[in-house]
């Protein structure tokens, strides 16, 4: 869901749980959300995803987990 600032809430929690990654708009109108870091914090993030911000209305959440040595992580988090 866009123009909830829901990539930029999603970085703000990310940071606060010490995550590595980005958030970006899909061409589809849905956020992608790659993040790294530790399993408990990540788990943390994803409870999160499942209602974001509070104008956000998110009907799906979906998780793919990755060998995190397969991408190149930005430092910190990100949005684009």
């Amino acid at each position: 869901m866009q123009g909830v600032y829901f990539r930029a809430s999603t970085a703000d929690c990310a940071r606060s749980l010490a995550l590595c990654g980005r958030a970006s708009n899909e061409p589809d109108g849905s956020v992608l959300v790659l993040a790294a870091g530790a399993v408990a914090a990540l788990d943390k993030l994803v409870e999160w995803l499942h209602t974001g911000p509070p104008m956000a209305r998110v009907t799906s959440v979906e998780i793919e987990i990755i060998e995190p040595a397969t991408m190149e992580w930005p430092p910190g988090f990100t949005t684009r």
